[in-house]
């Protein structure tokens, strides 16, 4: 059974303050699970009314934990000055987009004992998340003797060469990272998303499944990896990267409606037969009418008639038949039964499809409204960023490209699942627009 805080024998807020690898320790068990966050939050809260520098100190360290960073940022500020002080308020004002403040506080850092290495990585990591790429590189710069010696030097690098668009160059910097520090989680999950990203999914999957192995619950690996399993059909292994982010997280959105996705994608095969079925009725509709064994007079009556197979004889009335010169009524029951067998009947088409002339009038005055309608960019509806994304790769600009998609079309797109596909067609209904159908 997962320890709980108190179990884990890190008090924050105790006489004295935790090192800050416990602290480092303590933050990671706290985002380790849905539970240890409210709890940790409960104890934050029963601290804020604490007065004092050294209070100040622990409730500020403890709200940047569980990201009320511009309350961590006042609190640290009234601390007495530390290297835990300095370090966590750097951290904090980085989060909020002070970066200006950011960086003279943790140059400050130096003067508190922390070593000079890792102030510049966490400067370059902050002119970086500033998009100041420049000065993130001239960091860099500084401490370059530590190449093929500091993981977390390549894995800085990295970053910034991502941020800049140097995509091999960065994978080769997280490799080397994870060469000098095998367990680097960052670094692993960098290069298993830039592996995912290129199409080396087989990469990307091992990358990941050391993530998890070695991480008690890294949310974003499971659910990349989940993606990629789906994205192989691999549905039960999915699922078990799902689960294990619900069991920490049960209340975790995007886990709960990717758990709907998946599971819908587990019927799919239901629709496929479906599929098999539309396929059979096609075949069915295109057998020619000399498979069966007619009069010679029926067979001589569709030959002058142009008719060829049983679909175009659910393409014409009983009216139509008996109009042919030397077609009966003994012609028109003989073929009635041959369609009957196979569950068809004469005209059967043309019901279906059959509008009244106040219908057809409708439909003309419409025809504008509904042009207008389906040149409209679907980038004019909300929708999710998945959904966006699928909807591009499938190069669909407009309403009306949209909607002369099917179904199964949409689900064919990577990364598409039914809770989209939902979506999609809730926001186009709005509309009174559907997606096409094979009916």
């Amino acid at each position: 059974m997962e320890p709980t805080i108190e179990e884990l024998g890190i008090d924050l807020f105790g006489s004295s303050l935790p090192s800050m690898d416990e602290i480092k320790k303590l933050s990671e068990f706290v985002h380790s699970s849905e539970k240890n966050q409210i709890s940790f939050n409960e104890q934050v809260e029963d601290n804020l009314g604490r007065g004092g520098q050294k209070a100040a100190l622990a409730v500020g360290i403890g709200l940047f934990i569980i990201g009320r960073c511009t309350e961590a940022a006042a609190k640290l500020k009234k601390a007495k000055d530390c290297k835990e002080k300095i370090i966590y308020l750097g951290f904090a004002l980085r989060r909020v987009g002070n970066f200006d403040e950011a960086i003279e506080t943790l140059q400050e850092a130096i003067d508190y004992g922390v070593d000079l290495l890792s102030i510049t990585l966490e400067k370059a990591a902050t002119y970086r998340y500033a998009s100041n790429f420049d000065a993130a590189d001239k960091e860099l710069k500084t401490c370059a003797n530590f190449e093929n010696v500091s993981a977390e030097y390549h894995y800085q690098k990295a970053r910034l060469q991502e941020a800049q668009g140097l995509y091999n160059e960065a994978t080769d910097n997280h490799r080397t990272a994870l060469e000098l520090s095998p367990n680097h989680q960052k670094a692993l999950f960098h290069l298993a998303y830039r592996c995912d990203l290129s199409g080396d999914e087989a990469a990307a999957i091992d990358y990941y499944r050391q993530i998890v192995s070695n991480s008690p619950v890294y949310v974003s690996a499971l659910l990349n990896l989940a993606v990629l399993y789906e994205d192989m059909g691999e549905f039960n292994k999915a699922g078990m990267c799902v689960d294990k982010v619900l069991n920490s997280f049960p209340n975790h959105q995007r886990a709960i409606l990717f758990k709907k996705d998946i599971e819908s994608s587990k019927t799919m095969i239901y629709d496929e037969e479906k599929e098999k079925k539309k396929d059979r009725k096609v075949q069915l509709l295109e057998t020619p009418i000399s498979d069966f064994e007619l009069s010679v007079r029926s067979r001589n009556c569709f030959r002058q008639m142009g008719i060829e197979t049983l679909g175009d004889l659910i393409n014409i009335t009983e009216v139509e038949l008996l109009s042919y010169k030397n077609f009966g009524e003994t012609s028109l029951r003989e073929i009635k039964s041959v369609l009957e067998s196979k569950g068809l009947y004469i005209g059967m088409a043309l019901k279906k499809e059959e509008l009244t002339s106040a219908e057809t009038d409708e439909l003309s005055v419409r025809e504008d409204e509904d042009e207008e309608l389906t040149n409209k960019l679907v980038d004019d509806i909300r929708l999710s960023v998945r959904a966006q994304k699928c909807l591009q790769k499938l190069n669909l600009h407009t309403l009306g490209e949209l909607t002369q998609k099917t179904e199964a079309e949409l689900l064919g797109c990577r990364n598409f699942g039914v809770t989209s596909l939902n979506e999609i067609k809730k926001a186009i209904g709005n509309l009174g627009l559907s997606l096409r159908t094979l009916d």
